[in-house]
């Protein structure tokens, strides 16, 4: 694993560590949300002042829209391994992006697993984009973690059904199905935040016996074709066993000539968007991403 000195990394670690063990990432569906929830709230921001708010359903989705709804907006999949996450884990994060670009941010509450397998997660994510898509709006799709994967996902099921397309995916350290031999998965086996046997944990939640996991819509890298997507931004963690994954998509998105930047981020560890009011580091990472959003819309 690499060496992480900078201090504000280590006391986010500590801090997270505190209300969220590393072994809640192995812990049952209901013990691992109950500490996720503590460990969210923990760190939750005020949302910036004026800021309209309203939850309400979109195609069928429970959901939460951040700013002015009107004109492009911003489909935001929030991170938690498909098991853990919802609109109050990540509402400051939406609320900041919505105030910095102007721009209607749209949360999905997507199905969680066990109780709801795939694809129950990117079938909700296809029903919430299709119905802020019909209303003849354009809009980028982002995510982090399981959400990265989950906005990888849109973005090819919309090319294959002919749907209206993303302008732009921005993937904040998304797993896609990387191949688990891949240096991160080993260097970084046991990092702070995730690591790599936390990985098993979740895609047993999430894909209980079958195979699912190589699907394309589940596993974006085993996709065999790349060609015709939106434009990508990629942001990865360096201590982070799911780096290489945002590398390797990277790299296949570009030789399918689709436009396509990569960002990692020395020491900073996975689920480092909370610590961006605490971690310089983090906090240049997040202007970055969404900088590549107001391009992107």
């Amino acid at each position: 694993m690499s060496q992480i000195t900078d201090p504000e990394v280590l006391d986010f670690i500590a801090r997270t560590d505190d209300a969220y063990p590393p072994d809640s990432n192995g812990a049952s569906a209901t013990e691992n949300r109950r500490y996720y929830d503590q460990m969210c709230a923990r760190f939750r921001a005020p949302r910036p002042e004026g800021l309209a708010v309203e939850d309400r359903s979109i195609g069928g989705v429970p959901c939460r829209v951040y700013g002015v709804d009107r004109g492009a907006f911003v489909l935001y999949l929030h991170g938690g391994g498909f098991v853990v996450g919802g609109l109050d884990s990540h509402d400051d994060v939406c609320a900041e992006i919505a105030d910095a670009t102007g721009l209607t941010v749209v949360s999905a509450d997507y199905r969680l697993a066990p109780e709801h397998r795939y694809p129950a997660q990117i079938t909700d994510v296809q029903a919430v984009w299709r119905a802020l898509a019909g209303q003849g709006r354009q809009g980028v799709v982002a995510g982090d973690s399981a959400g990265g994967n989950l906005a990888a996902a849109l973005c090819l099921a919309m090319r294959d059904m002919a749907g209206p397309m993303p302008l732009g995916q921005v993937l904040i350290y998304p797993g896609l199905g990387g191949d688990q031999t891949a240096p991160s998965y080993t260097e970084n086996a046991m990092a702070p935040m995730l690591r790599t046997q936390d990985l098993a944990s979740y895609r047993a939640m999430l894909h209980g016996p079958d195979n699912s996991a190589t699907d394309p819509l589940a596993a974006p890298l085993c996709a065999p074709d790349l060609t015709g997507l939106p434009p990508a931004f990629l942001v990865s963690a360096d201590v982070d066993p799911l780096r290489d994954d945002a590398r390797d998509y990277a790299l296949r998105l570009t030789a399918a000539g689709v436009p396509a930047h990569w960002r990692n981020e020395p020491q900073l560890v996975h689920g480092y968007l909370r610590a961006r009011r605490t971690s310089d580091r983090a906090r240049r990472s997040f202007a970055a991403i969404i900088a590549a959003i107001a391009r992107m819309a």
